[in-house]
């Protein structure tokens, strides 16, 4: 009996010690999914910059003055793909007073006014007697068209706008300092 009781012991041990040195077998689980959905939205802009906000003019008597320094005009656009064209045009409030001055108010009209960009539409100086697509008629100048592609969707474009005041179709235009704002505008078609 005491050979059985040991043989019983040294099997209570042996599995005890198998229970402790094998590893419990574990299966794998896996979570639920979970989503998440990522929207972004990139907005269109187009803006315009211009330096400097003053050009001055020593007006001639029945001559030309030019402007004392070139206007630098930045267009920055960024535009969806159903677009085709950036339009910049320059434009006065009034084609009959681009500049007043004086007592009595005089005004020097928009078609003395002459703009140029060599890298745009206007290579020669041209008058501001167009109706652009913004502004008042008969006192714009369209200075740019620039087609859209896949490569400009989002692009910048500097430019140097030149002016001139022809005061030779106005003979009896007194002594005055004289002023007016012209507007730069872009549009995207």
């Amino acid at each position: 009996m005491t050979q059985f009781r040991n043989t019983l012991r040294g099997l209570r041990y042996s599995a005890a010690l198998l229970l402790v040195a094998t590893p419990l077998a574990y299966s794998q689980t896996t979570s639920n999914s979970a989503t998440v959905t990522l929207n972004a939205t990139l907005g269109e802009t187009l803006t315009v910059a211009a330096t400097p906000a003053n050009v001055n003019f020593a007006l001639v008597q029945g001559g030309i003055a030019a402007g004392s320094a070139p206007v630098v005009v930045v267009t920055t656009w960024v535009l969806g793909s159903g677009r085709a064209n950036v339009v910049l045009d320059a434009y006065f409030s009034s084609s009959a007073a681009a500049l007043s001055g004086g007592t009595p108010v005089v005004n020097i009209p928009s078609s003395a006014v002459l703009g140029q960009m060599t890298s745009g539409t206007p290579t020669t100086f041209t008058a501001f007697t167009g109706t652009a697509a913004l502004g008042p008629a008969g006192a714009g100048l369209t200075l740019f068209t620039q087609a859209l592609t896949a490569a400009n969707r989002a692009s910048t474009r500097t430019d140097n706008l030149n002016l001139e005041i022809d005061t030779a179709s106005l003979p009896q235009l007194p002594s005055a300092t004289y002023t007016g704002t012209v507007t730069l505008q872009a549009q995207a078609l």
